[in-house]
This record gives structure tokens, sequence and C-alpha cells, in this order.
């Protein structure tokens, strides 16, 4: 954690930080000229553009007859996955469908005061789409969910959009998870293009009704783009942790969620709150000491460096009310057990809260049965994460009776009285006969 941004409550540019946490997801000007253009030559070039951009971004020359993966790379895919993958894929898809079952929403109805039968009706979108990032490493528990999600809520079509690579094919154990997390097919074409013609379609892409999953600045933009169009789930960008903990969080935990969070790249933010210097200590020789035993040490070290903020606060309150107004994606909260109740009821902004020692991110992220898909660079002010209601369609069902119609005359005609709409009274008065 050497060469870390720390800064104490005391400090004179405390004031000045705080300020800085009141984060808003706003795309730079760049980022949305870029992926306007793209979005626009999708809209033109239909098929080509994506073939033109793949080569572009991904070095990969694809075909017509090859955006699409084939059943034979399925099989072949399936084949290479080792046995102790497909059983994680297999649990954590069991988890989600657990989790789901619980929170999709169900048809209810009832009376209003006027006798009319009011109430809701939710059915699954019939064609969604959901983006699966490439990059350094396979996302294959994004596969679950993202896609697990929408096979739990019933969605009959499930086409799934991922970058492939430079020979043209999608990473066999992602392309495992994919399937088994219920795409029923799955587009080679990855960035702000993928969003495009998910939404737009090509001559090879049909619609689809509503876009799921996270990217980087361009996919995101993209996403925000193409409302109207289409619907989306929120806008999640790049990964980030927020660890709150005090002297009763063990140092070597706190430093490999870090470590962990870390590992994600360099658009990836990293925080740490708490009020004691001594734990940060400790922490910081916790992760010097892990980082030995690391695989990508000197690409997470430069993370820890530039994308890392420790602050050391007067309060675990005080650290809660800044977590609130950063909204963290993933909040590690670590406190003593006295105050662990009082602590969460304050969290108010927070994608995922993980409570407790034993309580690791990287859970979330893989097995859990909640989505790791999140609301990210403040957003979570405003959106939720991804939940398998998202996947159903709202439809509200009104049924009066011939009475119920009756008994709400004076009222429809009050209000179309002062709204100069008498054809709309006319409408409600016209059933007394």
């Amino acid at each position: 954690m050497e060469g870390m941004k720390k800064i104490h409550f005391k400090d004179e540019a405390f004031e000045a930080f705080v300020k800085t946490l009141n984060r808003r997801s706003i795309p730079t000007d760049s980022v949305k000229e870029i992926v306007a253009d793209i979005v626009t030559q999708v809209q033109t070039d239909g098929d080509q553009a994506l073939i033109d951009l793949t080569h572009k971004f991904d070095k990969a020359s694809l075909t017509t007859s090859s955006l699409w993966v084939s059943e034979a790379e399925i099989k072949e895919a399936e084949a290479a996955v080792e046995a102790d993958v497909k059983a994680a894929v297999a649990e954590s898809r069991a988890n989600i469908f657990d989790f789901a079952e619980k929170s999709l929403r169900q048809d209810w109805s009832s009376q209003n005061r006027q006798g009319a039968e009011v109430g809701e009706r939710f059915l699954p979108y019939d064609r969604v789409g959901i983006y699966i990032p490439g990059g350094k490493a396979p996302l294959v528990s994004t596969s679950l969910m993202v896609g697990a999600f929408a096979k739990a809520a019933g969605v009959p079509e499930i086409v799934a959009a991922t970058p492939c690579g430079p020979d043209g094919k999608v990473n066999p154990d992602l392309l495992y998870a994919l399937v088994q997390a219920g795409a029923t097919s799955i587009l080679k074409v990855g960035g702000a293009q993928a969003i495009a013609a998910l939404a737009y379609g090509t001559e090879s892409v049909k619609p689809v009704d509503k876009i799921f999953g996270p990217g980087n600045a361009f996919v995101v933009e993209a996403k925000r783009q193409v409302v109207g169009a289409v619907a989306i789930d929120l806008l999640p960008g790049p990964s980030e942790v927020l660890v709150i903990a005090d002297d009763s969080a063990n140092p070597a935990y706190v430093a490999a969620d870090l470590l962990a969070q870390a590992e994600h790249g360099g658009d990836s933010e990293i925080a740490f709150f708490t009020p004691s210097e001594s734990l940060v200590e400790k922490v910081e020789a916790e992760i010097k000491e892990q980082l030995k035993s690391l695989s990508r040490a000197s690409y997470i070290n430069e993370v820890l460096v530039n994308n890392t903020d420790v602050v050391i606060t007067q309060s675990v309150e005080q650290a809660i009310q800044l977590s609130n107004d950063y909204a963290p994606e993933h909040l590690s909260l670590i406190v003593d057990t006295k105050i662990e109740d009082q602590s969460i009821a304050a969290v108010k902004t927070a994608g995922a809260i993980f409570i407790g020692n034993f309580s690791p991110v990287a859970v979330g992220d893989f097995i859990a049965g909640p989505s790791h898909t999140l609301p990210t660079g403040g957003a979570g002010k405003s959106f939720s994460g991804l939940r398998a209601d998202q996947f159903q369609r709202r439809t509200s069902i009104v049924r009066c009776s011939q009475a119920a119609a009756i008994a709400s005359i004076p009222f429809t005609d009050a209000f179309a009285r002062v709204e100069g709409l008498d054809a709309h009274g006319a409408s409600v008065s016209i059933r007394r006969s």
C-alpha cells in the first residue's frame, strides 16, 4: 500500500476531499462523441459496421456468417471446460435461481374505493440482450450474474454479446457459462457497437426489448444513448469497492479484499475508510506480504497506488456518512458487532453490502446469489443493482362493473371540468345507461 493516497480528517485538505466523494456518473465529451459515431455507423452500415469495428478494436476478422457463435463452437467449448469450473457454474446458477425466485414480482388484484378491480400483471420480456465484457480475464461469473437472472425470469430469447479474441473465438469457459446461463444466441461483438446492434438491429441482429450488463465507459455511454429505442437495466461501469472497518476487523481480510478489487484493473476504484490508524498500518503490512504470492503483483500494486484512497475518519459514523456520498458499488462493512446493526441501518447508498469479517466481496462476485451487476460511479444514488424483476414487463389492469363506473362519475366529471376535457367526462357518464 506504499504510495497510496491517504488523508486524515484533521488535514486541511479533508473538506475539499469530501466534496469529491459526491460523484455523478457523467461521461466526458470525447466518450460521448466517439460512441455517437459508432452508434450512427452501426445504424447506417449494419453488419458491415460490426465486422469493421470488431477488426478495428479486437483485431478479429469476422464475416457475416461468423458473427454468431456456432453450435460446433459451443460443443468444442463444453469439451474444453474443466469439471471444477462446470461444478462452480452449476452451483452459482442454482443460488441465482433460488435468489431470483424470491424477488420476482407476482400478479395481484384488488378493489378500489368505487368497486373497480385494479391490479398488476407481470410477464417476462420476449427478447433481451445481455452484454458481457471482454478484457484481461474471461468474466465467467458475469455471464451467470446477468444471463441466469433472465432465464430465471422466464425470458424466452436471451441474446448475449461479448467480444471475441483475435482468432474470432470466445473464451471456452465464458462461452460454456453463457450457455448454462440461458443464452439462446451469442454475438461475437463487443463495445458500443454491440449495444447499438442490440438496440437498433442489423441485417443479422434482431433488436431486443431491453439491454442488461456491465461494461467500460464506452459501453455504458452507448447504453445511455440508446435509451428510448430500447430499455436498459442500469449504468454499471468499472468495478469499485469501499471498505469501512474498525479495530474489530482482521487486517489480513481487509488487505485481501483490497487486493482482490485491485485485480480488476486500472479503471477500478478502491477506498478504505477507518477511524483506526493502527489498522491502516496493519493492513499495509498485510498487503505487502500478500502481494508476494500473487501472480499479478506489479499490476495490482499500480492500481493500489493510482486508484486507491485511504481515509482516516473521526468515527465509523463519519465513515458511513462519507460512504453515502460516495455511493460505492460494493461496501464491505467490518465493524464491532455491538454497532453492526445500527451501522447497516445508516447505509443509504450502496449497490451491495458485505457484512463482517467473513463476508468477502468475492463470494458475492461468484457464488452468493444476488447479482454482482451493480451501479458504479456514484449511480447508486439513483439506481439499484440488477434484479430478476427487471426482466419482467409490468402492465396495470382496470376492470369496472357498471356500478363501479357509475360510482366514479362524480370524480371523473370534476377532473374533466377543470382540465377542459369534456369527452373524457362523457365517456364515463354515458355508462349510466
